[in-house]
């Protein structure tokens, strides 16, 4: 028998049971009460998760479920942050402002936009289904970077996804769009799928097991089958690389984050980013990196043209939004260079960026979804002049993570590009140097882009009268608050967050 630590799993199974709690209110209990009732039974199991990561992390390492899940300093860091993001993306879709419903979400997704069956709908309050969905997808996203085999990285791939489709197809405004957004993400997605399991398919006909440890085994064996190994890697990549929106697997980031829900944008850059490089850290780490001066050049070559496609675009951009999905193409580039260094400082540097730009990040969405004209989200760059003398508090906050993104000194962004270039610099040699020097120019462009916004907002003139900024809910302003404070915090003080992701930094076998 398989030895089984269940408290390693613990984490999971407690988001994993408040999912399907959420999933019994949703069919039992009263529609008025269901809003507070799933709120309340998310945040206490995603507390509870996180309480018990911090407390008992090291107390879970190991191999268990028969080297299905495995639990090492890098799988409880990246798993706290996803819990963390994870509760602040909650609480931010979770917003009703003083109405009967999540104000992002429709109250009826099989309804047509603006029918008789929406406006009953509306009248009932029904939209509390984004809480299972959302505790199914950060269950799934915990688990992926934790998958000891290639199988369970799959499953856990296709548990945080399909939530994530669904979500993307809710939205209560531009309907249309949304669901033009959610089939795009699920088609691609699909695509994504097929590669990561015919690579996986791929591996097994050259080393004979889907573990990783065993893959990693099987390198310096020679027997003729090791024309899979290559293709087998750049497909798994392949899949892997979608999740993050890299060059050229990139088409699908800017659309759905356009149409997404704003609070369900904002989750997904930041949660599916900390599981996905957490994934791609275990492969190319633990599987594949005895082979890795076969196949690392066409990832530095991916990584250069992520940073370069995503810092060029961005300038054309008029939706703040569509920017904001072109900015998170770049940081991806970033984030690349810092896994591509082949090392300890290389995990902490990436683990440091995932942080930082995730906080970041969800406070910034959350921001843009306050911001309103006619009623809808104020999303065109031209309807946010002029907002400092409006909302001085609000074009604050949004100048200070824009120069997060930036990479200004005194903010997170500065510490995390520093930590990756760094590592590359020190570990990966020439190609390392370059592509650092690639990033410091290409953060250059993207500086370009959150300055104009900034001057936009303090040093233009009010050019639309109807925009107005909504007064959020306690727990939002506290999710916002905490992601700007933290961005403050973690450019200021970065060596605590540093030196703990460089203590977590090994990855078991």
């Amino acid at each position: 028998m398989p030895e089984m630590n269940f408290l390693a799993v613990a984490p999971m199974a407690l988001v994993f049971a408040g999912a399907v709690l959420c999933v019994l209110v949703e069919a039992f209990a009263p529609r008025r009460s269901r809003h507070t009732i799933e709120l309340s039974i998310s945040l206490v199991a995603l507390a509870a998760a996180l309480v018990l990561l911090l407390v008992r992390g090291a107390d879970m390492h190991g191999q268990t479920f028969g080297g299905t899940v495995v639990i090492d300093g890098p799988s409880v860091i990246l798993q706290a942050l996803v819990v963390l993001l994870g509760g602040l993306s909650l609480v931010i879709m979770s917003e009703r402002f003083r109405g009967r419903i999540a104000d992002a979400f429709t109250p009826s997704g099989a309804s047509v936009p603006g029918s008789e069956q929406e406006a009953v709908a509306e009248r009932l309050g029904t939209t509390t289904e984004i809480f299972p969905l959302a505790l199914f997808s950060i269950g799934g996203m915990m688990l992926f970077p934790a998958s000891g085999d290639l199988l369970t990285m799959f499953i856990a791939l296709e548990v945080l996804s399909m939530p994530l489709y669904v979500l993307t197809a809710i939205a209560r405004r531009r309907r249309l769009l949304s669901q033009e957004a959610a089939l795009k993400y699920f088609l691609l997605g699909s695509f994504s799928s097929a590669f990561f399991l015919f690579g996986a398919a791929l591996i097994y006909g050259y080393s004979g097991s889907i573990n990783l440890g065993a893959i990693a085994a099987s390198m310096p064996v020679v027997d003729g089958r090791e024309s899979l190994l290559v293709p087998g890697v750049l497909m798994i990549l392949v899949g892997l690389l979608f999740k993050v929106g890299a060059v050229p697997f990139h088409a699908w980031t800017p659309d759905v984050y356009q149409g997404a829900p704003t609070p369900v944008t904002g989750f997904m850059a930041a949660c599916t980013k900390v599981a996905a490089f957490g994934a791609m850290m275990r492969i190319v780490y633990v599987a594949f990196a005895g082979d890795r001066w076969d196949w690392q050049a066409v990832v530095w070559v991916v990584a250069a043209l992520t940073m370069i496609v995503g810092s060029v675009l961005s300038v054309t951009q008029n939706d703040i939004k569509r920017l904001l999905a072109y900015s998170s193409i770049a940081h991806a580039g970033f984030i690349l260079v810092g896994l591509m260094a082949f090392d300890a400082a290389g995990v902490s540097s990436v683990t440091f960026y995932l942080a930082a730009y995730g906080l970041a990040t969800i406070a910034a969405f959350g921001l843009v979804m306050l911001v309103r004209s006619g009623g809808s989200e104020a999303t065109h760059l031209g309807q946010w002049a002029g907002l400092g003398r409006r909302s001085p508090l609000v074009a604050g906050a949004m100048a200070v993570l824009l120069m997060a993104f930036a990479g200004i000194p005194l903010t997170s962004g500065f510490a995390a590009k520093f930590a990756v270039f760094a590592a590359a610099i020190g570990n990966a040699g020439l190609a390392g140097a370059v592509l650092a020097v690639i990033g410091v120019l290409c953060s250059a462009i993207t500086a370009y882009v959150y300055f104009r916004i900034v001057v936009l907002m303090f040093f233009s003139e009010r050019t639309d009268d109807s925009v107005l900024v909504l007064t959020p809910s306690v727990g939002t302003s506290a999710a916002i608050t905490l992601g700007v404070v933290a961005t403050v915090l973690l450019g200021v003080f970065p060596a605590p967050l540093l030196s703990m992701a460089a203590d977590s930094a090994l990855f078991l076998r």
